[in-house]
């Protein structure tokens, strides 16, 4: 776990260079990053966004503005990835990656039903916020629904750290390094989901394997 803790800190730190040196640009490249791979996260990046705002380097309404736009410039990027086949190209993974379409039917009818509700909600998830955008994609859920209900949920997300970052003021140096706890977590769900995927894989009878 020290080892994720020097790699997350490293993530953390390049994502606050990249706002000190690119200020707008800087959060609207983080944040894309974070919509399509999970990191460096949008934690980070919207509260040292938030603590500049304190500081009067950037203003409040041009740091939402630049991260919802790069959360939903991801998120879109994410969509799209699972709209064209991103399960295609997991089948074709040896070991639990494959995705059958039986399970996919399900997913597709979970979303018809929930898809709305579970992409503003999963926007306001931490650590698992990215998954969404590629399960929705995935269920060929429409994109315009898709987007919207992903832009609420985005702007509800992005302006909450904004403002914390800006709250918490000359107390930012200690959130710095308390962050890396956040990413400790993250590893611990992939960890977790990796265990998972692959008892649910081989748990099945050799006959549903081939």
């Amino acid at each position: 776990m020290l080892a994720t803790s020097s790699i997350t800190g490293s993530l953390v730190t390049f994502a606050i260079h990249a706002i000190r040196d690119l200020g707008y640009g800087g959060i609207m490249l983080m944040i894309i990053c974070s919509a399509v791979i999970a990191v460096p996260g949008t934690e980070a990046p919207m509260l040292f966004a938030g603590f500049n705002v304190y500081q009067h380097h950037l203003t409040m309404l041009g740091i939402i503005g630049f991260g919802v736009l790069g959360d939903v410039i991801g998120a879109t990027i994410a969509y799209i990835i699972g709209f064209y086949g991103l399960h295609v190209w997991l089948n074709k993974l040896p070991g639990p990656a494959h995705v059958d379409e039986e399970e996919l039917e399900k997913v597709r009818g979970w979303f018809a039903k929930y898809g709305p509700v579970a992409v503003f909600v999963g926007r306001l998830l931490p650590l698992v916020r990215a998954a969404f955008s590629y399960a929705a994609g995935t269920a060929k859920m429409p994109y315009w629904k898709f987007i919207s209900f992903s832009a609420l949920g985005s702007l509800v997300w992005i302006s909450a750290l904004g403002f914390l970052g800006k709250a918490v003021g000359s107390n930012w140096p200690s959130w710095h390094k308390h962050l890396g706890y956040v990413d400790d977590a993250f590893a611990v769900l992939l960890v977790l989901a990796i265990v998972w995927f692959v008892w649910r894989r081989f748990r099945r009878p050799p006959a549903a394997l081939a």
